[in-house]
């Protein structure tokens, strides 16, 4: 089978149900948008020595390929659920738990897995931008991407601990 199908070569592609849309179409770009996030995490998997965060980032990845799938209509079996916004919510709170407060706004520096972190989050968020512009109905997809870029700020933190966190 070969990588190639020629059938973007018109600037369209398929949805799922075979609905073509332009490649610049709203749904194709929040798609683009996920898989450019999935692709980073896929990098900073790369730079990561404990594997309890390596599988973390790599159900993350999942994650957002089942949220692509419900982007483009393949809204049947598993989706993201409620149980999944807890398991971020609960490493959130066991990394606060573990660093200093913050009590002023920190630039996006810091360890080069700290800024990669921070480059997760800012793609996180324009995810999250793109998928409310597509005014999708499931809030818990929502949930789950606003509490990933909260995630990811979080581990920012925490893989700059050995440096010194710079203020505005």
């Amino acid at each position: 089978m070969s990588i190639y199908t020629k059938t973007g070569d018109k600037g369209e592609t398929s949805l799922f149900g075979k609905t073509r849309v332009s490649k610049s179409d709203p749904t194709i770009n929040a798609c683009g948008t996920i898989d450019e996030l999935e692709s980073f995490i896929g990098l900073v998997i790369s730079k990561l020595e404990k594997k309890e965060d390596k599988e973390l980032l790599t159900d993350i990845q999942t994650n957002l390929y089942k949220i692509m799938g419900y982007v483009v209509g393949a809204r049947k079996g598993d989706m993201v659920a409620s149980t999944d916004v807890l398991v971020l919510e609960k490493r959130i709170d066991e990394i606060q738990d573990h660093i200093p407060k913050l009590t002023r706004f920190i630039l996006p520096q810091g360890t080069e897995v700290g800024a990669w972190f921070h480059v997760l989050r800012a793609i996180t968020r324009r995810a999250e931008r793109v998928l409310v512009s597509l005014e999708i109905d499931d809030e818990i997809i929502l949930q789950y991407i606003n509490r990933l870029s909260d995630l990811f700020f979080m581990l920012a933190r925490q893989y700059n601990e050995s440096v010194d966190e710079i203020s505005t």
